[in-house]
């Protein structure tokens, strides 16, 4: 267990063999909302033979998120590529939102004079 004061790493990396078309990265202090959002977003490439996630024990907020990949493609591109697009995703709900937000604050003020 981690001292006061220390932080563990984010993510470790456990690979199966020498290739690295087969990853299981450790993911912590996370949970399904990572998890299964990461999970379709690595899915979409069509170079993924096999990717999903589960959790270790519900006590704790660890995932172990597995990607396999065809040919000789190493399991992280997509796994990177999976984040990337995923806070692109993430970045454009937000804008959205906050643009949506500011038009209803306008409209209401309208109403309001």
């Amino acid at each position: 267990m981690a001292e006061e004061g220390e932080r563990k790493a984010a993510l470790e990396v456990q690979a199966d063999g020498t290739d690295g078309n087969c990853v299981t990265f450790v993911l912590h202090d996370e949970d399904h909302t990572l998890g299964n959002s990461l999970r379709y977003m690595v899915m979409k490439n069509p170079d993924v033979e096999f990717c999903g996630y589960c959790i270790t024990h519900p006590s704790e907020s660890k995932i172990n998120f597995r990607i396999q990949t065809r040919g000789a493609l190493p399991a992280v591109e997509p796994f990177r590529k999976g984040l990337n697009d995923l806070m692109g995703v993430c970045q454009h709900v937000l804008n959205t939102f906050e643009r949506s937000m500011k038009e209803y604050r306008a409209q209401r003020e309208e109403e309001m004079q």
